[in-house]
């Protein structure tokens, strides 16, 4: 990550309240998690709009994968709040 970025970084962290300071380590993890995120949320793209899929549980397993990279995210930044 670029100083700029990790600067910006930084300056957001301090003003969003409940929420730590990160570690680059931290950060780099957090990047990790969004990138699998974002490639399971295009398998998920995919898998809705094939018609012989049983739809329901496509979308239970969506709201799941968000449930659990929301709980990856939450382990990473730790707030101090509900």
């Amino acid at each position: 990550m670029g100083e700029s970025k990790l600067k910006d970084c930084q300056y957001w962290q301090e003003k969003i309240k409940g929420y730590r300071d990160l570690s680059n380590a931290e950060i780099e993890l957090m990047n990790q998690v969004k990138t699998k995120g974002a490639e399971i949320g295009d398998l998920i793209s995919m898998l809705s709009q094939n018609k012989n899929l049983d739809q329901r549980w496509v979308e239970i397993g969506k709201t799941q994968v968000q449930q659990g990279l929301m709980a990856l995210t939450r382990g990473i930044t730790q707030p101090n709040f509900f």
